[in-house]
């Protein structure tokens, strides 16, 4: 057993290391919350009073126990995809029952939750920062929070496998340290405690004009509960479930301490104090900033190692324009996408910058995160109905998370003007792009032509035995659209035959075939023209990078032990020594003409998609291939020509030789 199925086992089984893991992975960015929650919510209301708090702390009670424990601790963990989390795991698992419009939910729900994701870092940073005004009002707060954020983003490159082992002592350390300081408030005002009831959490919407502005303050305390589900491959449905219990008793506790505290202290200006460090001994203050800042950077971190995920799966349900992947570790799902990487840190930059402090980066979140919440309803609505779930059950249950999130939704769309506008025009960006590259990648799949190989076998079989012809190597391999035994391109076809022709020992169909399952690493092998051509299919779950060159070495040599074939060169000088033989990998490039016609949508699409290939990684180097021995061919993409005009002499056509014989007359 490997490594890292060893860590594997470890984190997913019930055990004291696994919730460790757990909470350090799955729980910083809900865990961050109290920094900034009660804080929004006493700037929302007018008046602030005990009834006022009383029915605000309510409401946060309910909506963890409503949106996090019940819609996604304990229901959406059952809908995992052969144990992968996620929005976008959640889509390939129903997508082959269900109607072709359900990509829309899925790239709508990852769109919202990569642009929200944006502020995550940005508020969680500058609101712990923020503590050291505390200490010191001049503290340059920003400065520091660019620091940090710059650190953290530089690093990724390198792994966070030695220090990601710290964290999740140091997140039962802050869970602690928030519900020993929320049970220690409690004191200040018991009558705090009546905030489980529900009756104070509907009453204060009911009579409160800002019942809106309250809302969108009160979600901030669950906007972490879709990177819990996305989590799920890293740590197991049971490690998540029985540490969230422990969670959530520091979560509310810490929420009951604010809210105390806030009573009691009802004059005081929360303008310049924010109720999370007001609750702190002053002796332990600089320990609970430090604490603060350590839990914003884990936050932070899950939040950038999540993004990196949701990309990486949807380059491979191509929903995103493939890019360069780097695993700077053995770990499972640690990987670094320096595109990506490098986007975060600017926009993250540009939203400090922009907004200065939390207060202002409070009111533009948690808008689009709302949508990614309602989308990851819809579609565990299409799994319950498609594992055929009782009815009299699932319509009640995800009409009551449809209505919440949506009430949710309202509320925070008074945020669009004050910020959250920024993290929209952002998820309508990826939407967008989303959008243009699964259509465009699928109106070119339809545009391939099949010919049946078994057509071609003799002609292909002559050029390789044709002296005449130049060798190009000993292994040609094409990467193939097609998954047919006897399927092949019209394309590849004409560039063996036709272009060059091309002369090699062995020919090489390679087709990856992306599953809907998150870690299948299979092949088939297919011998269609004895000793000279072969064709492989791959299937790869769409979590496994497409590494070819890798794979194919290792079916090569799986060939080799069974006898099929043999590695020695083609070439005789160097067959005689045992030189193993070249492979030329083979890429045709479609590029799609401007003589096409077609609908205005299909013209509007495939040109925006032209435009969106700029982002598309250098194609070799995405597929672990080194450019010495790829060839790149670029063919135009025909669908239907436009109608051209036959071009015609400007007079009768001559022959050269007739015009010497006039001449010479």
């Amino acid at each position: 057993m490997s490594t890292t199925k060893k860590d594997n086992d470890i984190t997913h089984k019930l055990s004291l290391t696994g919730l460790l893991v757990t909470l350090g992975i799955v729980f910083g960015d809900i865990g961050t919350s109290p920094l900034y929650v009660m804080n929004a919510i006493v700037k929302a209301g007018d008046t602030v009073n005990a009834d006022y708090i009383i029915g605000a702390v309510s409401c946060i009670i309910w909506t963890i126990t409503l949106q996090t424990t019940f819609k996604y601790v304990i229901l959406a963990l059952r809908a995992d995809n052969k144990g992968e989390g996620g929005i976008l795991a959640l889509y390939a698992l129903i997508r082959k029952h269900s109607k072709k419009w359900v990509y829309l939910l899925a790239i709508a729900g990852a769109s919202t939750l990569v642009a929200d994701g944006v502020i995550t870092p940005s508020i969680t940073v500058t609101s712990a920062v923020e503590g050291l005004k505390t200490y010191q009002p001049s503290t340059p707060v920003i400065p520091i929070c660019i620091c940090i954020v710059s650190v953290l983003f530089f690093i990724q490159q390198f792994g966070t496998k030695m220090i990601g082992r710290f964290f999740g002592p140091l997140m039962f350390i802050w869970f602690s340290m928030l519900g020993v300081l929320g049970f220690s408030q409690l004191g200040t005002y018991p009558r705090i405690l009546l905030a489980f009831n529900p009756y104070y959490a509907i009453h204060l919407l009911i009579t409160s004009p800002e019942w809106f502005l309250i809302l969108g303050a009160v979600f901030l305390c669950t906007t972490g509960a879709e990177a819990l589900y996305s989590d799920l491959g890293h740590c197991g449905v049971k490690n998540i479930r029985v540490s969230w219990g422990f969670v959530k008793t520091m979560l509310i506790a810490n929420y009951l301490g604010q809210g105390a505290w806030i009573i009691a202290h009802a004059k005081v200006s929360f303008d310049s104090v924010n109720p999370f460090y007001a609750i702190m001994p002053r002796s332990m203050l600089f320990f609970g900033i430090i604490m603060a800042t350590i839990a914003a950077i884990i936050a932070s971190q899950a939040l950038i190692s999540g993004s990196f995920t949701i990309f990486s799966e949807a380059m491979n349900l191509k929903f995103w324009p493939r890019q360069k992947i780097k695993y700077t570790t053995d770990i499972k799902g640690q990987l670094y996408i320096p595109f990506v990487n490098i986007t975060l840190y600017i926009l993250c930059i540009v939203v400090i910058l922009s907004f200065q402090s939390s207060a202002h980066m409070e009111a533009a979140y948690g808008l689009a995160i709302t949508i990614t919440m309602l989308m990851t309803t819809f579609l565990l609505s299409i799994f319950l109905r498609q594992q055929h779930v009782n009815k009299l059950i699932t319509i009640p249950v995800i009409s009551v998370f449809v209505t919440v999130e949506s009430i949710f939704l309202l509320a925070n769309l008074t945020k669009f003007t004050h910020g959250g506008w920024v993290t929209m025009l952002l998820a309508g960006i990826i939407f967008i792009i989303m959008y243009i590259w699964y259509n465009g990648s699928a109106f070119r799949s339809h545009q391939v032509e099949a010919k049946d190989i078994r057509q071609y076998s003799s002609i292909i079989s002559d050029i390789k035995s044709d002296n005449q012809i130049a060798k190009f190597a000993t292994n040609v391999v094409y990467l193939s659209k097609l998954s047919g035994k006897y399927e092949i391109e019209q394309r590849i076809l004409y560039s063996i035959i036709n272009k060059h022709p091309m002369r090699a020992d062995h020919y090489w169909l390679l087709h990856i075939d992306y599953q809907d399952a998150p870690s299948t690493l299979q092949y088939e092998f297919y011998e269609i023209i004895p000793n000279t051509l072969y064709r492989i299919n791959l299937k790869l779950g769409f979590r496994i990078q497409p590494f070819i060159n890798l794979y194919l070495r290792q079916i090569i040599e799986d060939l080799v032990q069974r006898n099929r074939m043999t590695l020695d060169s083609g070439y005789p000088s160097l067959n005689k020594h045992h030189i193993a033989g070249n492979f030329i990998f083979v890429f045709i490039h479609r590029v799609y003409a401007a003589f096409n016609s077609g609908s205005t949508k299909e013209r509007l699409i495939m040109n925006a998609y032209s435009i969106v290939s700029r982002l598309k990684a250098n194609m070799p180097k995405a597929f672990g291939l080194a450019t010495s021995n790829v060839l790149v061919e670029n063919v135009p993409l025909v669908v239907k020509r436009k109608p051209i005009e036959r071009i015609t002499p400007v007079e009768k056509i001559t022959l050269v030789e007739d015009e010497s014989e006039n001449t010479a007359e």
